[in-house]
């Protein structure tokens, strides 16, 4: 992978960033629902700005703020949304998420996150790719809480998580008094355990919409229902 990846209408600049541009970013980018128009979204732990900017490109929102608490990734993710077709409607913040949530209080309609999950075990031997990697830099706890407290009275909140996750977060979900509306779990081939969850979290409890992504037929070979949902981005499609 290169130090820009280029999508069809905006291109991402990764050096210095913690994390790169990956599949499970694309993933939720593509697939936050977004029929309800809203106004105003956040991107939760933005690295690049990749979601950010991709709910820029799929949606009229005048207002799309991220937020990054490193520095290298901060300025990565600056740089992009400023060398975007949207550089008017985008924003990042170099700031924490709980202190952000206590400046800012309820005013975005959907809040999106691709949150750190490996274990305190799971090392790079690099302190900020483990900030964006690891669990403990932002629990569960402190996202879900944050994020209720970020949201208006019928936004959204969307996530991708590990599916081993899925049970116990949503339990952590319905205890700050949010509750899945859509979930879409995500599996590399027919073959394969599903592996990652995408959540769409409401103060509603509305009928839950259950559904599975399968990414690849064959290596290389994706799936139409893959294709479908990232066309927009990817130059292949």
């Amino acid at each position: 992978m290169g130090e820009v990846f280029r999508f069809k209408q905006f291109a991402v600049q990764q050096v210095g960033a913690a994390m790169k541009v990956g599949t499970d970013g694309v993933l939720l980018g593509a697939w936050a629902p977004l029929d309800r128009n809203p106004g105003a979204i956040l991107d939760i732990g933005a690295g690049t700005g990749l979601i950010a900017l991709m709910l820029a490109q799929r949606s009229a929102a005048e207002t799309i703020d991220a937020i990054e608490i490193d520095a290298d990734s901060f300025e990565v993710c600056t740089h992009n949304f400023e060398a975007s077709p949207w550089a008017d409607r985008l924003f990042c913040y170099h700031a924490g998420l709980s202190e952000f949530a206590e400046e800012f209080g309820p005013e975005y309609d959907l809040i999106v996150s691709n949150p750190p999950y490996y274990p305190e075990t799971v090392g790079s031997g690099k302190p900020a790719r483990d900030q964006a990697r690891q669990q403990r830099a932002l629990p569960f706890e402190e996202l879900l809480g944050s994020a209720v407290a970020l949201m208006t009275p019928e936004a959204r909140f969307c996530v991708i998580i590990p599916c081993r996750e899925e049970a116990s977060f949503l339990q952590l979900a319905k205890d700050f008094g949010l509750f899945p509306a859509l979930i879409t779990r995500v599996r590399g081939n027919p073959n394969a355990e599903t592996k990652r969850s995408l959540l769409c979290l409401e103060r509603q409890p509305f009928p839950l919409q259950e559904d599975t992504l399968t990414i690849e037929e064959n290596r290389y070979v994706y799936t139409e229902a893959y294709n479908r949902l990232t066309r927009d981005f990817y130059l292949r499609g």
